[in-house]
């Protein structure tokens, strides 16, 4: 393992990532201790995880370690996502607007809304009956 790293955090709904971007490395994300296959399984998970380094250029030449934690599998890609977007504008400042083009540096802050009294969800309301 290389000397020098950037670690970055990613959060999105109710998970969070922490991302260790290891420069000099050979393209290997690792996620919770297993390699990005066999922690997310569909493609496309594994599509939104690397496409900040598509977008600079570095899918061969960083390594990738990440602490995912909370929420479900889409929330932690996103997050992870966002978390490396970060570490590698740490790693080059010059990757930000590129970054920033394709939208990655913005975090998505939409949460679940919260239940409400008297109410059967977040706004849904008990059936309305005449009689």
């Amino acid at each position: 393992m290389a000397d020098k790293y950037f670690q970055a955090l990613g959060r999105r709904k109710t998970a969070t990532a922490q991302v260790r971007v290891t420069a000099g490395g050979k393209g290997v994300i690792t996620v919770n201790g297993k390699p990005i296959e066999d922690y997310f399984k569909t493609g496309e998970l594994r599509r939104v995880v690397s496409r900040p380094l598509k977008e600079v250029g570095k899918t061969e030449s960083v390594d990738i370690t990440v602490k995912a934690s909370g929420g479900g599998m889409t929330g932690q890609a996103d997050a992870t996502s966002l978390g490396i977007a970060r570490a590698l504008m740490l790693l080059d400042e010059n990757y930000r607007p590129a970054l920033k083009a394709a939208g990655l540096v913005t975090r998505d802050q939409r949460k679940k809304e919260r239940k409400k009294p008297g109410k059967h969800g977040a706004r849904r309301s008990p059936q309305w009956r005449k009689r």
